[in-house]
């Protein structure tokens, strides 16, 4: 009975508020405006602060002098709110004039974020950029607050369920926001159970290996295997579904999925509900669609055959094996399908590849970029695919490759990318990133034995963008002086045929520093010319002459000039001897030179090599070579293999010498796990003389140590030592003494005459002083190198194509299979002798060429092997 006044009372209120409105609207300018219709004289634009009147304009559907009503209001009204750089807008009229007014909204003048760590800043501003939060940009809370639930997802996407995002946009002047974001990441929930539900064929712990994901171990702390991640657990279900398909369990599926939390968002657990179902067998294989190539070519790709158990992987590696047959012809858009027909037995499987080679393409063009230093036709000639010529995808991907071999390079990747308007035509794109292609370096130093040390290196593989090497080396120090030039041009034929030559010079004089008394001129020039046979191979051959004039002193070593020896005494002395009576009585058993005989010095054991062959050598030499690379890189290689045998050999009839030399080099790498590889090392060399040369020369021996060599040991010092010289004294005798025995004269009547201390009861000179210096290294005619190297990227680094850095274990020496009688350290071949070091090196290839450095620490080092833990060089890697 009360409710019929409340309902009367609020139908008169409904009532008025409706007039009231309908009034007000007749009232108001916007609705005069859509009343009644006018022609527009002027528009005129109102609380504008940033946008230009103009802006405004673009989008108004109405101009001065068209006829405004109450439709074309309302399409204005949408436009400019279709903008989003308006909060409010209202249009009017004031006469024949159409007002626009507005309120823009605030741009944005600063983004400040904190807190975050597992996503980068620069990776949340580019995802609010995205969504259209930038500064400078409008700003919409709208878009703000969708940002915030979309960060919130992706950090529950990587297990950080109690993550939280707090924004707050605080007001500036001149109509502007800043907008802080406090991020507070929390804690990945930790992995507490995997339950595999329906398997029967597998049992538990054979399918947990399979997931990455585990359940919190003892190593958890350093692996992080127990954080779950959504993209983690969706990579180890496509694994688990692979791991059957894989073993014929075609119909094998994954029904349910249950990711469960703790109420303290600190643990998850994880269920997979799975249908196994049966094996199958393949019945039968075959082709079907437009196949283009003979059905026998084709068949040769198929991994799979009649009565083999189904495996989902074999069927993908055959259609991708298919693809690419198609596309060396052409077919760069080929699809290959491998459809399976369950057979009605419900356990077999025919598989029917569906090939749809799609049209045969060309290339109209192929484009490079990224060569700054580089001349395009360095590039160019490193092509295996033309362009106008049908699209092979094998030539295309072995032009990226041999872009990469050229060393010039960090990387070179390519893109084919279809022409607009066409179906038949590809732009072939390289993209390259260059890396240092050369080295240079100066050095100025001073040394106790060397004296005053000054040097100029420059190495240039690439010179002036050209391709073509160029090598300037000149060194001056106490006892050396070396200049060098060498010129290559790979492409002196379009063909690929190389041609190159070398000159050279060096004088040294190892007197100085103590090593050998003897020096060497040495000058002489080659010519080389390089054949490509394959793609992967090449013959070489150089014809190379050089002068050497060799000159000893008192102190060469006895493998060079046989000792015992007579040597001039340094200053002039005499022996005596003090008598009881304060006098001296003359030495006279020192014998004047002509009284000498010849049997008096003991022969040497045998001759040296000077001795046999004289010490000036005119030589003319032939060396054949062949190489074989399928490395990835120029440098710094990751993957592949080389090798390379060559066979260097004096021409008898011309050369006053007659020896050969032969050398072999070879390097593998064989990727391990991730971005770890094995690289395996070896150097082999063998060196004789043939003819009336019994020796190889002792300066073309081979030597061992340090870098390229054994590291932990000096550079060249493995191996052979010379046998220090024996030297006889020779002084002047006393002819004439006083009454005390002082001698009055020396060295005979003309006072040049020399004698030497004899021993009366042998007739043997006695020796006065030997000369015991060091065994210097002296190289041998055999050399064996090694090693074994595990290549691991340096953490914190992002660039890692420019560093190398590997743990290595190396293994050599030098032997001599024409050791002399007393030689130091000298052993024929022998495994047992072989030196070893283990160690850590970086390789940079910085702007001045590869700087590398190494620590290591020979394990069998014997007391003669100088031992060098840290060594350094600049210009050479490992």
């Amino acid at each position: 009975m009360r409710m019929a006044p409340i309902k009367g009372v609020s139908v008169c209120s409904t009532v008025f508020t409706l007039l009231l409105l309908a009034l007000l609207t007749v009232l108001s300018p916007g609705a005069r405006a859509q009343a009644s219709p006018f022609t527009v004289a002027d528009i005129r634009v109102e609380g504008l602060q940033r946008i230009s009147p103009g802006s405004v304009f673009a989008v108004l559907p109405v101009g001065v002098g068209d006829v405004v009503d109450g439709l074309a209001v309302r399409a204005a009204a949408k436009n400019l709110f279709a903008t989003g750089n308006f909060d409010d807008i209202s249009i009017g009229r004031d006469g024949d004039v159409l007002v626009v007014s507005v309120v823009e909204r605030p741009s944005i003048s600063e983004i400040n974020i904190d807190g975050n760590k597992a996503i980068e800043t620069e990776a949340l501003l580019d995802g609010l950029k995205g969504a259209g939060l930038a500064i400078g940009q409008v700003f919409q809370r709208s878009t703000l607050e969708g940002m915030q639930l979309e960060l919130q997802r992706q950090y529950v996407l990587q297990g950080r369920y109690d993550a939280t995002i707090d924004t707050e946009v605080i007001p500036e002047p001149r109509n502007r926001v800043s907008i802080a974001i406090d991020v507070n990441e929390g804690t990945v929930a930790s992995i507490s159970h995997i339950n595999v539900v329906g398997n029967s064929i597998f049992d538990d712990e054979e399918l947990a290996e399979i997931f990455v994901l585990k359940t919190t171990g003892w190593l958890s702390f350093f692996t992080s295997d127990d954080k779950y991640s959504k993209e983690k657990l969706t990579s180890d279900l496509e694994a688990l579904t692979s791991y059957y398909l894989d073993r014929g369990y075609l119909e094998f599926s994954i029904d349910s999925t249950q990711v469960a939390v703790s109420p303290n968002k600190e643990e998850v657990f994880i269920t997979a509900n799975i249908s196994e179902g049966e094996q199958f067998t393949i019945t039968d294989v075959g082709l079907s669609g437009d196949l283009v190539l003979p059905e026998e070519d084709l068949r040769r790709y198929l991994l799979i055959r009649e009565g083999m158990i189904y495996s989902q992987a074999l069927v993908t590696t055959t259609e991708d094996y298919l693809t690419r047959r198609l596309g060396n012809e052409g077919y760069n858009f080929a699809k290959v399908t491998g459809i399976p027909e369950i057979g009605e037995e419900g356990s077999t499987v025919a598989i029917k590849f569906f090939v749809d080679p799609g049209k045969r393409t060309y290339v109209r063009r192929i484009n490079f970029t990224g060569n700054m230093r580089t001349a395009d036709d360095v590039l160019r000639r490193e092509m295996r695919q033309m362009e106008a010529s049908p699209a092979s995808a094998a030539d295309i991907e072995q032009s990226r490759i041999r872009l990469e071999r050229l060393g010039f390079f960090k990387t070179a990747t390519v893109e084919t990318k279809e022409v607009p308007g066409t179906d038949d035509l590809i732009d072939v794109d390289f993209t390259v990133e260059e890396q240092s292609f050369g080295s240079i370096g100066g050095s100025v130093g001073f040394a106790q034995d060397a004296g005053l040390i000054l040097g100029l290196n420059l190495t240039q593989n690439n010179f002036l963008g050209s391709g073509r090497r160029v090598g300037v080396n000149i060194n001056s120090s106490r006892f050396q002086d070396s200049a060098s030039f060498n010129y290559t041009n790979p492409y002196f034929t379009e063909d690929g045929v190389s041609r190159g030559f070398s000159v050279f010079f060096r004088k040294t004089d190892l007197s100085e520093i103590n090593v050998a008394s003897y020096t060497t001129d040495t000058f002489g020039a080659s010519l080389n010319f390089g054949y490509p046979i394959s793609e992967t191979q090449r013959l070489g051959f150089s014809f190379g002459a050089s002068d050497t004039k060799i000159t000893t002193g008192d102190f060469a070593v006895q493998e060079i000039r046989a000792s015992p020896r007579l040597q001039d005494g340094v200053f002039d002395f005499y022996e005596s001897q003090r008598l009881a009576d304060g006098t001296y009585s003359a030495a006279e058993f020192l014998l004047p030179l002509e009284e000498l005989s010849p049997s008096a010095l003991s022969p040497p054991p045998e001759p040296g090599f000077l001795d046999e062959n004289g010490d000036q050598f005119l030589n003319w030499t032939a060396t054949g070579s062949w190489l074989q690379s399928t490395l990835n890189r120029g440098q710094l290689a990751t993957r592949g293999a080389s090798q390379s045998l060559a066979l260097e050999v004096s021409v008898p009839a011309l050369s006053d010498l007659e020896f050969f030399k032969l050398t072999y080099r070879g390097e593998v790498y064989f990727p391990i796990y991730g971005p770890f590889t094995l690289h395996l090392r070896t150097e082999l060399g063998y060196g004789d003389g043939y003819g009336d040369t019994t020796t190889l020369p002792f300066f073309q021996h081979f030597f061992a140590g340090g870098f390229g060599s054994v590291r932990g040991f000096e550079v060249n010092t493995l191996g052979p030592r010379s046998t220090p010289p024996i030297n006889y004294i020779v002084d002047r005798p006393i002819t004439e003494i006083d009454e005390n025995g002082v001698p009055l004269e020396q060295g005979g009547p003309n006072g040049d005459q020399f004698g030497y201390v004899v021993d009366p009861e042998t007739g043997k000179i006695v020796v006065q002083e030997v000369n015991q210096r060091r065994p210097q290294p002296f190289g041998g005619n055999v050399l064996m190198e090694g090693s074994a190297e595990i290549l691991f990227p340096l953490p914190f680094i992002k660039d890692q194509r420019s560093l190398r850095s590997a743990l290595f274990l190396d293994a050599g020496n030098v032997f001599n299979t024409n050791c002399t009688v007393n030689q130091v350290n000298c052993f024929d071949v022998d495994v047992a002798e072989l030196r070893y070091s283990v160690g850590i090196g970086v390789t940079w290839l910085s702007g001045f060429g590869p700087m590398t450095f190494s620590l290591a620490k020979p394990l069998n080092a014997s007391e003669i092997d100088r031992r060098e833990t840290f060594q350094f060089t600049l210009g050479r890697g490992f």
